[in-house]
């Protein structure tokens, strides 16, 4: 009988022995094929998990016969769940596991408009970023200028300022866009004249990604931030090279051809973007004027990066942009002999160098030498007037930066100088000024608790014609649990009085007086903002994304443009405008869709000797909506639609609601081409289908506010080409 039994046994023994097996795999980074130190492999059902090697590799033993749901996670990739039936053949072994990056996912995202070192989650002060799919999806819309990409976010309005030439202006939560400081790789470029005809002279190519801040950010930026900032941050060298053209073109008969090359040895690097941007006279409305004006622009930006050592580089680059735009009467537009006819004429050269000179003086500490000389000539021409200018500005700065585990310091300081000079424009109002800004400034994040971050903030700036402005800022971040963040902030900001404005460039600077220094002072802000960031997986296929953010901005008597008889006059008003509002963002994710949904409102008023009046052309609410279907690295199809609501105009009208639609995909071919292909606007949603855009006769117009698109249903599409 014990014989038996201990038979029994050794068989019940070699069965459980046969069903226990090995399981090993190679996790590996689906571009670059390499190993992927670090990444967790776990059997949920099993309760058996392993982190990679530094050959990327997993051993597992014992593994139960039967199907069993593998998963595997690692910071900035997207998770796998596969499921494999033991046994497996050992012939099968090592199984290779491909992971690809999570385009989605920006909060191991490193942002450089904070001037700090963490990522995206991990400070106090808001910051939205485009970057990515995000921004090459973006980019294939308007391959020419940034004009859309900004225009699709929440809280931000891209105004256009001119009927014919198409420039445009950025308006965040409904303020002037002279309150929101544009720059490229930290430094402000565009800014007074040179702010004109920006955002339609930057293609998006050669960005790697898009920051914005919003709310006060003077203390970071000096004066001009009050609204907030965009940071256009540009592509690096990396030792992969990187050969990419773009061809595009539209149903308007408009051409975009760029090229963008990088490559990183071991001392020296270099990017060279280029691009070749044409527009032909476009009038869907055919009511005789320009919808897209007639341009032609070249855009050249060489960098070139040395790298001394593990702690020392440098990089050096210039940005070259000339462009001929003319719009107004079609026929005149396009070369025929009309007598009296309406145009607008903008000829506009821009150089600009960039310096950027690091040095880390151990492994937690840096310091940080930069420079750029703006040069910008424009000249505007109109039937019997012409302006005409220079501005030669300059911005430079050191700082000073340090962490450790508990809080981080940066130092610094700075020197902006801006000189404008007048060549041609209305008699005996010369719009000439030079003025220079000394700014010195300190940030701190600290660590003050598991749970809690602050971060405060100050600087003081002295201006040449204006004084001294002291800047603090105080930011709070409370993170309960993973999913949930919530921030609350607030500054101080200011802006000097400039005749640089939307609503000058409107006239095309035409009798505008120049402003008096001795009788106006600098415009100044009090602004804070709350926001609630939640993150959450309702199942495991399902996931969303949200935030909420409540805003409030008040600037003390600022500068208006007033009419005085024949002439235009900036005046300062006693009293000030407020906005106050709400943005709402969601994001649905269910495996290869993605669904995201944006509210706006906007309440900006202007309150002046007792009375209120509602500040013209700012949709109070409107909707974000884009649904998006996207295998990642062959194909993706999106659906977007966009409400605007009534707004008020200038001429005392109420403008009306309208819808933007479109629809747009790309495809993937091979491993080196795509094509995309996008239905712009095909509601063809125009002001001039259901409103006026002018008063008066076609040959002397008296322009309206545009509230809505000019140029209807457009259809682009094109080739990429990445070597």
């Amino acid at each position: 009988m014990l014989k038996y039994i201990l038979l029994s046994l050794l068989f019940l023994s070699s069965q459980i022995t046969y069903s226990q097996n090995s399981f090993k795999a190679a996790i590996l980074d689906e571009e670059t094929a390499e190993p992927i130190v670090g990444a967790t492999v776990y059997f949920p059902n099993l309760d058996k998990g392993k982190i990679t090697d530094v050959n990327g590799t997993v051993n597992f033993t014992d593994i139960p016969d039967g199907k069993h749901q593998l998963q595997i996670s690692y910071v900035g990739y997207e998770t796998i769940k596969k499921t494999y039936s033991f046994p497996i053949s050992d012939d099968l072994l090592p199984i290779k596991i491909s992971m690809h990056h999570d385009h989605e996912e920006m909060e191991e995202v490193t942002v450089t408009s904070t001037r700090s070192s963490r990522t995206i989650e991990d400070i106090p002060t808001r910051v939205e970023m485009i970057a990515g799919e995000e921004l090459a999806e973006k980019g294939n819309m308007k391959p020419g200028d940034i004009r859309m990409l900004l225009n699709e976010s929440t809280g931000i309005q891209t105004q256009q300022t001119s009927a014919t030439s198409y420039n445009s202006s950025i308006r965040i939560q409904g303020l002037d866009g002279k309150y929101t400081q544009l720059m490229r790789d930290g430094m402000p470029l565009y800014s007074g004249f040179s702010g004109g005809l920006s955002l339609m002279q930057i293609a998006p190519l050669d960005l790697k990604q898009v920051e914005v801040i919003k709310g006060s950010s003077s203390t970071l930026y000096g004066g001009g931030a009050i609204a907030g900032l965009v940071n256009l941050i540009t592509k690096k060298p990396k030792e992969d090279r990187e050969l990419s053209f773009m061809f595009n073109g539209t149903s308007a008969l408009g051409l975009d051809a760029s090229t963008f090359y990088s490559k990183r040895n071991d001392k020296i690097g270099t990017t060279i973007f280029a691009s070749y941007n044409k527009g032909t006279a476009y009038d869907p409305a055919d009511i005789g004027l320009t919808a897209i004006p007639k341009f032609d622009r070249f855009t050249l930006n060489p960098r070139l990066f040395l790298y001394f050592n593990e702690e020392t580089e440098m990089n050096v680059g210039v940005n070259i942009v000339t462009e001929d735009r003319l719009g107004g009467n079609m026929d005149y537009v396009n070369g025929e002999n009309v007598t009296d006819a309406y145009y607008e004429n903008n000829e506009t050269d821009r150089i600009s160098s960039q310096l950027n000179f690091t040095h880390q003086t151990d492994g937690n500490s840096q310091i940080e030498v930069k420079n750029s000389i703006n040069f910008y000539d424009r000249s505007i021409e109109v039937p019997d007037f012409t302006f005409s200018g220079r501005q030669i500005s300059s911005f430079s700065e050191i700082n000073y930066s340090t962490f450790n585990e508990v809080s981080e310091w940066v130092a610094g300081a700075n020197l902006w100088t801006d000189q404008f000079n007048q060549f041609e424009g209305s008699p005996n109002q010369e719009l000439d000024f030079e003025n220079n800004t000394v700014g010195l400034f300190a940030q701190n994040i600290w660590n003050m608790a598991d749970l809690w971050t602050l971060e405060t903030g100050f600087r003081i700036d002295y201006h040449s014609e204006y004084g001294l402005f002291p800047l603090p800022k105080l930011s709070l971040m409370f993170e309960p649990q993973q999913e949930l963040t919530l921030r609350l902030g607030g500054g101080l900001g200011y802006k000097t009085p400039t005749v640089f404005s939307e609503d000058a460039e409107k006239r095309q600077f035409r009798n505008i007086q120049p402003i008096n220094t001795n009788l106006t002072d600098a415009e100044r802000s009090l602004g804070a903002n709350f926001d609630i960031n939640y993150k959450k997986s309702v199942t495991d296929e399902l996931t969303l994304s949200s935030n909420v953010l409540f805003f409030y901005t008040q600037i003390e008597n600022p500068l208006m443009l007033r009419n005085i008889g024949t002439t235009y006059e900036f005046q300062q008003f006693d009293g000030y405008i407020d906005t106050k509002g709400a943005e709402v963002n969601m994001k649905w994710s269910y495996h290869d869709f993605k669904l995201f949904l944006g509210y706006t409102y906007s309440d900006v008023n202007t309150y002046s000797n007792g009375d209120q009046s509602t500040f013209p052309l700012v949709a109070k609410n409107r909707l974000n909506n884009v649904l998006m279907y996207e295998k990642h690295g062959n194909f993706w199809i999106g659906l977007e639609a966009y409400y605007f609501s009534p707004q008020q105009l200038n001429d005392g009208e109420i403008g009306q609601a309208y819808w933007i639609t479109g629809l747009m995909t790309e495809k993937t071919i091979g491993e080196y081409f795509s094509v995309f292909l996008n239905f712009e606007n095909f509601l063809d949603t125009r002001q001039t289908a259901f409103d006026t855009i002018y008063t008066g006769s076609i040959d002397d117009p008296e322009f309206r506010d545009i509230y809505a698109p000019v140029d209807g249903f457009v259809i682009n599409g094109g080739l990429k080409i990445k070597l």
